[in-house]
This record gives structure tokens, sequence and C-alpha cells, in this order.
């Protein structure tokens, strides 16, 4: 069994359980899913760095990265409809369990002058959503080899209903949020 999935099984089910004072297993919350997005917006006239980009999202992830094209035609951006704007995953299950656990205790503490991360990104509804400024704090990206420094969304959806009990979630699961 993965090791955050043991620690939710085992630790934060009966500590959200006695918190929340839930009476079924069923209403403690939980991760759904996962999005890691990178939009790239000078993909409009170079696709290379959007193809790399896919191509470190997939091996961050373990799972093959989509392309995100778009919905409409901007003239100030000379943005055509259906031109690549970016790529996307969305993780769940065990997949979902090790990318958080290897976020956690891996990429968080490489990123340069980390105090914690911000507690206010909730949306009203449990889900937590986040950027980070360079791809290269994942262990499994190679310096040497990357063709340019990019960004990344990464939104946390749960099954929380409130704000607070998505926190309570995440924090129980390791998350390391600012005071």
């Amino acid at each position: 069994m993965v090791r955050l999935k043991e620690k939710y099984m085992n630790e934060v089910v009966p500590a959200l359980m006695k918190e929340f004072s839930y009476k079924s297993i069923m209403q403690v919350p939980r991760l759904r899913s996962i999005v890691l997005n990178v939009g790239m917006g000078e993909a409009i006239q170079d696709i290379k760095p959007l193809e790399s980009a896919a191509r470190e999202l997939a091996v961050i992830s373990g799972q093959a990265a989509v392309i995100t094209r778009a919905k409409k035609s901007i003239a100030a951006f000379k943005l055509r409809e259906g031109v690549p704007v970016g790529c996307r995953v969305t993780l769940r299950g065990d997949r979902m369990y090790i990318f958080l656990d290897k976020f956690i205790s891996l990429a968080l503490p490489r990123i340069r002058d980390f105090r914690g991360i911000s507690g206010r990104s909730f949306d009203g509804r449990g889900n937590y959503a986040f950027g980070v400024r360079e791809q290269i704090i994942f262990p499994e990206i190679n310096y040497d080899k990357i063709a340019g420094i990019h960004g990344m969304d990464i939104i946390i959806v749960t099954s929380a209903r409130t704000d607070k009990e998505g926190k309570a979630l995440l924090k129980g699961l390791g998350m390391p949020f600012r005071n």
C-alpha cells in the first residue's frame, strides 16, 4: 500500500472523525484528484517549449500529459482557436498519493526561502490550488536537459464540503501550511 494512503487510513481518518464528529467513515473528506497544469503563452510562436514541458510533466507525474488548446481566438494576443497553449495531467488513485507524498517530502523543501504554503488558496468547497514557479524543484528533472524554466499550477481536489475540512485533511496528510 502507498505510504501516504496508509497514513490517511490509519491516522487522518480517525483524527478527522473525532475533530468534526462524523457519524460515518464515508463522511470523512478524501482526496479525489490532483491536476497539474502548465500554461505556455510562448507556445503560440514555437511549439518546442510546450513539447518539452509535456515531457517534463510526464516525468514528474508518471503519466502522459494532454496538450490543451485555445478555446477562443484573441486578436490582441495573436491567438487562434485550436492552437496548443499548455498541457495538463490529472492524477487519481495511487498515482495521486505517490505524487502528493513526493511533493510534500521532496519537492517543497527544495523551494528557495520556503516558509510554508499559504492557507488562503482554498476555493470555498475544500479544494486547494497553488502555483510553483520552477519545475526544477522536482528531483526527477535533470537541470542540464531542460529547455527552459517554467512554472505550473497544482490543484488538489477533495471531497470536503468546507475549506476548514479541506485544510484539516491536507494538514493531516503533512502539507506544511504557513502560520
